[in-house]
């Protein structure tokens, strides 16, 4: 008996990040676009990559540069450390990652945003991932001087293959104001379909995702807050036409908003054109717009 328990907690793998724990689900929604944008991204070595983002929109038009620098040491698939990114539009604003791998299991990340010339958040996070769990402590715009500050933890363990349980502590301190909320979260996994909910004090965040075959997926999300009250429900899917180098994503929520983004890849040439359009018929507001990513 000791002998099988051992094989099957050998058997268990890293469930990753909390923050990651609705992102299959979240992938299969389109992304709105308004207006008109242009992205060209270039490879200028191995390691260092930089973006040039024109948009377009009734809003006013704004350009963002971003630089992205991968280092030589790698963790994982597609996971380089060092890892720094930064961004920053035509008004100035700011923001700035840096990502450090510390030892095999540790990692550390410091993030920054600033608009024009005054910080605006500041944040330390610092994660350790062992063989089957995750823990993350995180600080969030400390300040000595007004005595107020964010910390969060995170902790998720896989019970099973297909289960994994965990939560999240959310600790603020600011002048004549102190709390806490606790989150609790489960995720269970199948080769065909993902179901995660989060639960708490603050509300209760359920997902649903479904693979039907290579070209069709699906997700559900159920959103509740006890703050301001409203609760949505959304649903979305994927549609992958590998022949036509195609995918068209689509939803619709309990708001009575309707939308979909169609994307194109234009081969061989290296060209991605995106067409989408959104209707929220209780505000009677429509949304299009068109992309063009050079990469």
């Amino acid at each position: 008996m000791g002998n099988r328990a051992a094989a099957e907690r050998r058997q268990l793998h890293n469930p990753g990040s909390f923050e990651r724990l609705h992102r299959r689900c979240k992938d299969v929604f389109p992304q709105q676009i308004e207006g008109v944008k242009l992205v060209i991204n270039k490879n200028l070595s191995q390691h260092f990559q930089a973006a040039h983002t024109i948009h377009m929109s009734s809003m006013s038009p704004h350009y963002h540069f971003n630089a992205t620098y991968s280092g030589t040491r790698q963790a994982g698939p597609g996971e380089n450390f060092p890892l720094l990114v930064g961004e920053m539009d035509s008004s100035g604003n700011l923001n700035a990652q840096c990502i450090l791998l510390l030892a095999e299991r540790i990692r550390a990340k410091a993030a920054f945003q600033t608009q024009q010339e005054k910080f605006q958040t500041w944040q330390f996070d610092s994660e350790y991932r062992g063989d089957s769990f995750t823990t993350t402590f995180t600080l969030g715009n400390p300040d000595i001087i007004n005595e107020s500050v964010i910390v969060v933890g995170h902790f998720l363990q896989s019970i099973t293959r297909n289960l994994v349980l965990g939560g999240e502590m959310v600790y603020h301190r600011r002048p004549n104001e102190e709390g806490a909320i606790l989150t609790l979260a489960g995720k269970y996994t199948t080769p065909q379909w993902i179901a995660t909910l989060n639960i708490g004090r603050g509300g209760a965040h359920a997902s649903y995702y479904h693979k039907a075959n290579d070209q069709v997926q699906v997700g559900v999300e159920f959103e509740a807050s006890t703050q301001s009250r409203e609760t949505t429900f959304s649903f979305g899917y994927q549609l992958d036409i590998a022949q036509a180098n195609m995918v068209f994503r689509g939803s619709l929520d309990s708001n009575w908003v309707v939308g979909g983004v169609l994307e194109k890849r234009l081969a061989p040439l290296p060209l991605t054109f995106a067409l989408g359009a959104f209707m929220d018929h209780m505000k009677s507001k429509f949304q299009y717009g068109f992309s063009v990513t050079v990469c």
